[in-house]
């Protein structure tokens, strides 16, 4: 209680400190009095929304545009052109930081990972982090030889004169990464820029928010800002980034979005790496060993983060008599590796989110599909989880075979005869 004359917009700016006070005001006019109470409601909600707006602006100030993007190439462009990047020294040194980093961070990396994957530990240590260090390994092993330049031949028309090879960096390159081993798959190309002399911005995955968040941070924290930056968000900021003239771009993902990014540097003529998807099979004839086979196929489809890896087997090819003596080995051998209950299984990845998810049920729930399974086929919409799951004979014409899966589905398609000649492979661009 208290008189408003006193400071009134202090609690004004206070927000929901004022919603147990009142405002009180007191008019008087000879002998009649008026006394009117009412509560700080309209103040807070006015401050709620002054809050809300300086949000808004805030963010819309934040928000990565094309501008933001130019300004972050020129800034790139100026620094790239001091040549400080082009040292061997810098190279090394920026290499060797990402390697602390990786041996510092294992542990931040795994959890961010199983955030976004639920990835076992291991699998993640295996196929991420020890991969990546390898990458670091390789580049500070071999840089100075890579940096060496190379006798090249010279014509009789040029002698007496000599020739050499110089590799020399590109300029400013641009990385967008992908989701499904978020980790690898941003930095094994960030280290080859790097190494190569380039400066370099990375662009990683919205899918795997908490290992892009931590790429951010950590690389921020690690090595050369002037030189390599890490850019987040989703579309708008990846289209920003697209309308710049790039030296190289290299991108991973989906054959729509390569689409996308190759008509981009189109415009600039800017040369371009894209590691898409497809379909992959495994042709398994009789005379192989069963066991072996059958282990190698769960461990290249299930093991590798549940089917969502571009060179995981996307489906197997095999003949009509040995099909029956496959299928009863992948039964037994996915019971070895995930229990009798896969979905409760901790080494089994869940699929990274409700739109992958949605996908992946939408294939088996085709009509012309989903009696055509055979294994599996459990699915758990609130866990974001799929068993491993085997079809057979599923129809040509039908949409899981026309697209990368990409996911715990394994068709089996059944020919008379394992030859090139009774068989097409599929692939999907």
């Amino acid at each position: 209680m208290r008189n408003p004359s006193v400071r009134p917009f202090q609690d004004f700016s206070t927000g929901a400190a004022c919603l147990n006070k009142s405002f009180i005001y007191n008019y008087t006019c000879g002998k009649n009095q008026t006394h009117i109470s009412f509560p700080y409601l309209s103040l807070t909600s006015f401050s709620c929304r002054c809050s809300a707006t300086m949000a808004a602006e805030e963010k819309q100030m934040q928000r990565f545009d094309v501008e933001k993007a130019a300004s972050l190439m020129k800034e790139l462009r100026n620094n790239y052109n001091s040549r400080k990047t082009k040292s061997y020294e810098w190279r090394m040194s920026q290499i060797q930081s990402i390697a602390n980093m990786i041996e510092e961070k294992e542990e931040e990396i795994i959890e961010a990972i199983h955030k976004d994957l639920s990835k076992p530990p291991f699998e993640t240590f295996i196929s991420e982090i020890s991969m990546t260090k390898s990458s670091c390994k390789l580049a500070l092993k071999e840089l100075k030889y890579w940096t060496k330049p190379e006798k090249a031949k010279t014509s009789l028309t040029t002698y007496p004169s000599s020739a050499e090879i110089i590799s020399e960096p590109l300029g400013v390159v641009l990385v967008i990464s992908t989701w499904n081993y978020p980790f690898l798959l941003s930095l094994d190309p960030v280290i080859g820029a790097i190494a190569a002399g380039n400066a370099v911005v990375l662009k990683p995955s919205e899918i795997a928010p908490a290992t892009s968040s931590l790429l951010a941070k950590l690389l921020e924290d690690y090595v050369d800002n002037s030189a390599v930056r890490v850019v987040e968000g989703a579309v708008a900021e990846t289209s920003a980034l697209l309308e710049q003239k790039w030296d190289k771009i290299f991108y991973t993902g989906s054959p729509r979005v390569g689409r996308i990014v190759m008509a981009a540097a189109a415009k600039h003529l800017t040369p371009v790496i894209l590691e898409l998807g497809g379909k992959s099979p495994a042709v398994v004839d009789s005379t192989i060993n069963l066991q072996v086979t059958t282990r190698r196929i769960i461990a290249g489809k299930w093991m590798a983060n549940n089917g969502q890896a571009c060179i995981g087997v996307d489906y197997i090819i095999t003949t009509k008599d040995f099909a029956p003596k496959l299928i009863d080995s992948l039964r037994n051998e996915l019971k070895e590796f995930f229990g009798k209950n896969p979905m409760e299984s901790k080494d089994l990845s869940r699929i990274v989110n409700p739109f992958h998810f949605a996908r992946l049920a939408s294939l088996l729930d085709e009509d012309k599909v989903s009696d055509k399974i055979v294994y599996g086929g459990q699915r758990d919409e609130k866990q974001l989880k799929i068993a491993p799951t085997i079809l057979l004979d599923v129809p040509d014409d039908s949409t899981i075979m026309k697209e990368e899966i990409f996911g715990p589905l394994l068709p089996i398609v059944t020919v008379s005869i394992v030859s090139s000649a009774h068989f097409k492979l599929k692939a999907c661009f």
